[in-house]
């Protein structure tokens, strides 16, 4: 199967309150072990690259794997471009064979934004690709989202039709309390969505397909797992999936997913050579983290996402 772009992934999405999972992958590995929770789920399924995964895995070789791939893959893949922070950028990547691309110019002025995914759109609609941008602030692992007025840095409903009607984006990732990274929260803070102002959004934007990032969990059995053999990372609260199930429910048609695959991927990695000291085949080490990642992201698939089984719509 060809790869595809998002727009009618989400098409399918907003109609079945559903997400389409877009995973974050960081090598080969993790690609294939997506692919194959996409496809042992039937689920549509998104593979997000972002500018260092691309740099690591090689930008000449992404897209001869990815269509090496999908020969065995029967389910319906985008290639997406994971927060491009630059025009240059995403157009390079539409021009290496990506279906899908994030201009991500939030960290600039309203106009500003506009003006530079409106030229990231005209460039990649001619060439069939899908456009992703971002209004708001999506706070990072250090940052503070400061609350001044009742969106302070989140996502302004009042801003998203003029921002849409200008740019003719295919999607919008908005801020309502999603956070990168594995330390969202400090301890003793308690995960919040701002489904209100979700709400007002879906009301002025009828039909248009949203995006939430940084939406990991960070589920502690995969943290548990982790720290049991040999790592050090702390405790972390990530964004309750139940919470992600009612947003996919709304207009939230696209959830990225990037630190579980990581805490999963390496949990896995180093169980296996903890139980394995005498082997020195990768195989033995690398396929169980692989597992580890196809075991988490069929979980997401089922029971967060809600898209096991709509590859076919």
């Amino acid at each position: 199967m060809p790869l595809v772009n998002t727009k009618k992934m989400f098409e399918n999405a907003y109609k079945g309150h559903y997400a389409i999972p877009a995973f974050n992958v960081d090598n080969v590995d993790i690609m294939k072990a997506v692919l194959r929770a996409a496809e042992k789920t039937q689920s549509p399924v998104i593979i997000a690259i972002s500018s260092g995964a691309l740099k690591f895995i090689g930008e000449n070789y992404i897209r001869q794997v990815m269509d090496c791939a999908m020969k065995e893959v029967t389910v319906p893949v985008a290639l997406h471009l994971d927060h491009g922070k630059d025009v240059a950028l995403c157009k390079r990547c539409v021009d290496l064979g990506f279906t899908s691309v994030m201009i991500d110019a939030s960290a600039y002025d309203f106009e500003e934004n506009i003006r530079q995914t409106r030229e990231v759109v005209e460039y990649a609609h001619a060439h069939g690709v899908s456009v992703e941008s971002e209004l708001g602030a999506i706070a990072g692992i250090e940052d503070e989202v400061v609350v001044d007025d009742k969106y302070g840095n989140f996502t302004h409903p009042a801003d998203v039709i003029e921002f849409v009607e200008k740019t003719n984006i295919d999607s919008l990732a908005i801020a309502i309390g999603t956070a990168h990274g594995a330390y969202k929260f400090k301890p003793g803070q308690k995960p919040q969505l701002r489904f209100d102002i979700l709400e007002e959004i879906e009301q002025k934007l009828p039909g248009f397909p949203l995006v939430l990032h940084g939406a990991s969990s960070v589920p502690a059995a995969s943290l548990k797992i982790l720290n049991s053999y040999g790592g050090a990372m702390p405790e972390a609260i990530g964004i309750p999936e139940a919470m992600l199930l009612d947003a996919s429910k709304h207009a939230v048609c696209k959830i990225n997913v990037g630190t579980d695959i990581r805490v999963a991927y390496v949990g896995g990695l180093r169980k296996a050579l903890v139980e394995n000291p005498e082997k020195f085949d990768a195989r033995v080490f690398i396929n169980p983290a692989m597992d580890a990642v196809t075991a988490l992201c069929e979980d997401k698939i089922r029971n967060v996402f809600n898209s096991a089984g709509h590859a076919n719509d």
